[in-house]
């Protein structure tokens, strides 16, 4: 696959009645492209993958969930947006080399960055060799595995949100302001819940909603550990809410994961979108029915006198 076979992919969803918007572009200039399904009422959630650069798979995932949820009219009550690649930089390193590459000082600091190796099978940064999953303002710098220079996979940045791929994701959040949100990975079959420093209840809430993605993708629900400056990281830091990442594929399958996984893939994650939505939808109500209920305790009687005349 070549990365603009991949664009196309997600552009084709056009011939399905999706209508795709930008939500920014990359260092490179290139749209950040997505699509929101149901309605702009209500709870909404929101999906985002191919933020590391290897794991396009993650991408085809998403365009073949908005494709089924658009066409079957599955989604009636709230909203889904679905932003597709985050990384398109990183993923066209990964699929064509450096020839999209406009500036001949940027291909060798990265070629040399790769050990100078011309095989980019294996990288996850953008084009300013940042892991823009370690860079969110979210225990910055603090994981187990993060590294402190420019790298293939691992270097934080040189400061928090540094990178422009990283602000279009804080931002289209911030205005959006989800129920909940799923970051799409690969590889290992797996559901990664809560981050550090979260409470005790929201970590009992984000189980409760883990355990049934865990039920309909069949992957292994696990707490997450030695994390730090990932989406989901920050939008738990940062919104308070429910967040996950989600690794997509067998882990004995090399990365980049190809095409002739995507089925069984989508099968097994076809309805993470809606039940993902419907739960948010649950723990919403189950806040408003809380709020009314304190309300009604908080509320002290009021009383109005009336001046009679006789």
């Amino acid at each position: 696959m070549t990365y603009q076979e991949l664009v196309q992919q997600i552009v084709n969803l056009q011939n399905d009645g999706l209508e795709l918007f930008n939500v920014g572009k990359s260092v490179l200039g290139k749209n950040i492209l997505a699509t929101h399904i149901g309605s702009y009422d209500g709870v909404q959630i929101l999906i985002q993958g191919g933020i590391h650069a290897r794991e396009y798979i993650t991408s085809l995932l998403m365009v073949e969930q908005a494709r089924y949820l658009h066409n079957n009219n599955l989604v009636t009550n709230g909203g889904i947006y679905f932003i597709f690649l985050t990384n398109p930089d990183g993923a066209e390193i990964v699929l064509d080399g450096l020839d999209g590459i406009p500036c001949d000082i940027t291909k060798e600091y990265i070629t040399l960055a790769n050990n100078g190796s011309l095989d980019f099978s294996l990288y996850k940064a953008n084009v300013n060799l940042v892991d823009l999953n370690t860079n969110f303002d979210a225990e910055w710098g603090t994981g187990g595995q993060n590294v402190t220079c420019p790298s293939p996979e691992n270097f934080i940045g040189f400061y928090p949100n540094s990178e422009r791929e990283v602000l279009n994701l804080i931002n289209i959040t911030n205005r959006v302001r989800p129920s909940l949100t799923i970051s799409y990975h690969s590889k290992g079959e797996v559901i990664y819940y809560g981050f550090t420093g979260e409470s005790e209840e929201g970590l009992a809430r984000d189980r409760e909603i883990g355990l049934a993605l865990a039920e309909v993708t069949g992957y292994t629900l696990i707490p997450t550990e030695n994390s730090s400056g990932g989406y989901k990281d920050w939008c738990i830091r940062r919104f308070g809410i429910p967040a996950y990442t989600i690794e997509v594929g067998n882990i004995n399958i090399p990365h980049p994961i190809g095409v002739e996984d995507l089925p069984l893939i989508f099968e097994q994650n076809r309805d993470v979108p809606l039940t993902a939505l419907n739960q948010a939808i649950a723990y919403q109500n189950q806040i408003d029915i809380q709020s009314i209920k304190q309300t009604k305790k908080e509320r002290k009687p009021s009383f109005r006198f009336f001046n009679f005349k006789f």
